[in-house]
């Protein structure tokens, strides 16, 4: 690709991420603006899509196709990324929600994370569009990824119901273009306690829901250290073992009122699959055999119910990854990382899709005041999506 064109694609992406970043699309609210103006550009591109909406229409994925002009047999290419951004802290020395380009930096909420790899992909698409395929590419662009992947699972048992299981997804976030191919899962949880108020000067005719949390809270750090003890061999992680955080208690009102609610916000991070059903099973059985008898022997209405957040899968590493493989030949990098952050590989990689981390930016970035991406990443995410192509044509 000539100089000039590639000034051009890069001034196209600028302008594209700076339409984005003009979408406030923090996790939980409307995005529907945001994917209405991602499925214009790809459709004005030839792309064929359908939209998997949240029960309440308010929240929507997307996923677009731009068809082989002739299919011989190469498997379809996703690229992938979250539509959503982390809320906005005080302190921003510029506009979070309009882009601003300093020092060769574009700064905006969600720049990095990951609207500057969204911004790439639409920007190549009409290249993608002209070209002579002999392989689907695939847009994939979902809601709420920052809040335990609410949206991805409803596009995944979609594409899932369709047949869609094979392929090379490329999901986009932020890793300066290296690769990543493992990562812990990430499940989120609050469990609700609910016990009989009651003055503090008679504690035997009432249930305080903040004395059974803290038994439970006692007993998940209990449980953190059994964690510790099923570390795999050879764990490719750091730390190597499944961790357990408690990230708050909140309840009661007064010094001298027994509280009647409590709630305990919790999350753990798998290396496997089954640390997380054997830490679940162990809870489930404190609970129902311990905990909630002896509240329900005084007080027969009290509960406790644990409320699943979100349970992000975890990315397993392939030894023999056909995405990593294909990105390798395109960058001339063979190594491989893994992170302590969650993505929705493993969702992709759970249907049969060969997946790969991969995207311009740094994590570093991502989640802070004054948010930005280099303007040199989106260049080499645009060269990357040049090896795409050429490794997708006649």
């Amino acid at each position: 690709m000539s100089t000039e064109n590639n000034k051009n694609l890069l001034e196209n992406s600028i302008k594209i991420l700076t339409d984005l970043i003009a979408f406030k699309t923090i996790s939980g609210e409307d995005n529907n603006s945001l994917i209405n103006y991602c499925d214009e550009v790809l459709k004005k591109n030839g792309a064929s899509s359908f939209k998997i909406f949240d029960s309440e229409k308010k929240r929507v994925n997307l996923f677009a196709t731009i068809k082989a002009k002739n299919q011989n047999g190469k498997k379809p290419i996703i690229l992938s990324g979250h539509t959503d951004v982390v809320p906005v802290s005080k302190g921003w020395s510029t506009d979070p929600f309009k882009a601003t380009i300093k020092n060769n930096k574009l700064y905006g909420r969600g720049s990095c994370d990951m609207k500057g790899f969204i911004a790439c992909a639409l920007a190549y698409a009409p290249i993608f569009s002209k070209s002579n395929l002999d392989r689907d590419i695939n847009f994939s662009f979902t809601f709420d990824e920052e809040t335990a992947c609410i949206g991805a699972p409803l596009l995944i048992k979609e594409l899932k119901k369709r047949g869609f299981n094979k392929g090379i997804c490329i999901v986009g976030e932020p890793t300066n273009m290296k690769i990543i191919d493992a990562h812990k899962g990430a499940y989120e949880y609050t469990t609700y306690f609910e016990g009989l108020a009651g003055h503090s000067s008679q504690p035997h005719k009432g249930v305080s829901a903040v004395e059974y949390a803290a038994r439970y809270v006692s007993k998940l750090i209990e449980l953190r250290n059994e964690l510790k003890k099923r570390v795999p061999k050879n764990s490719i992680f750091s730390p190597p073992y499944s961790t357990l955080s408690i990230g708050g208690i909140f309840g009661g009102i007064a010094h001298n009122v027994i509280a009647d609610k409590c709630h305990v916000k919790w999350e753990t991070r798998p290396v496997v699959k089954d640390d997380a059903i054997f830490l679940n099973a162990e809870l489930d059985e404190f609970v129902n055999n311990k905990l909630l008898p002896e509240m329900k022997k005084i007080f027969p209405n009290s509960s406790i119910k644990k409320e699943i957040i979100g349970e992000i899968i975890g990315f397993d590493r392939d030894l023999k990854s056909e995405a990593c493989e294909f990105v390798s030949s395109i960058t001339g990098d063979n190594s491989r990382e893994v992170v302590s952050f969650g993505t929705e590989a493993g969702l992709f990689q759970e249907i049969g899709i060969s997946t790969a981390v991969c995207g311009p930016g740094s994590i570093e970035q991502a989640h802070k005041i004054d948010e930005f991406i280099e303007l040199s990443e989106i260049s080499k995410c645009l060269k990357f999506l040049e090896g795409v192509k050429e490794k997708s044509i006649n």
